[in-house]
């Protein structure tokens, strides 16, 4: 399974009343990482005939991340099939790589062309194994 990976820093603008990333915050990321994921190996050519749409998101909080903190993001692609895509996001801190937020986003592909739902092609699928 083909997998993309950044490292962050957090910084004072991630942080809460309670001076830990909020959670909101990680909602972004995981919606960050999925849309870098896709641009770095989606083509000009699909790129000009696809989007994808969110249809559900789940997340799993298990730790906490603090000004400073070293974060690893983590995605790939679980499970393509039909017209939907399951993708994983995985937040680990970088320096002892515990993990901090679990999260699996359920999308669509979507034709740009008809702005309506479209099975998802093995060109699209095997970018992603």
């Amino acid at each position: 399974m083909q997998t993309y990976e950044k490292t962050i820093t957090v910084s004072e603008e991630d942080l809460d009343q309670l001076n830990h990333v909020n959670n909101v915050r990680y909602v972004q990321w995981v919606q960050d990482m999925a849309e870098a994921h896709w641009l770095q190996n989606a083509t000009k050519a699909i790129l000009d005939h696809y989007f994808w749409v969110l249809v559900s998101h789940h997340i799993d909080y298990k730790n906490q991340a603090v000004l400073g903190d070293q974060l690893r993001l983590k995605t790939y692609v679980s499970k393509s099939e039909g017209i939907f895509s399951i993708r994983q996001v995985d937040i680990y801190n970088a320096s002892n790589d515990k993990l901090i937020v679990k999260s699996e986003t359920k999308w669509c592909l979507m034709s740009i062309k008809t702005k309506r739902p479209t099975r998802i092609p093995a060109e699209i699928i095997t970018l992603f194994e």
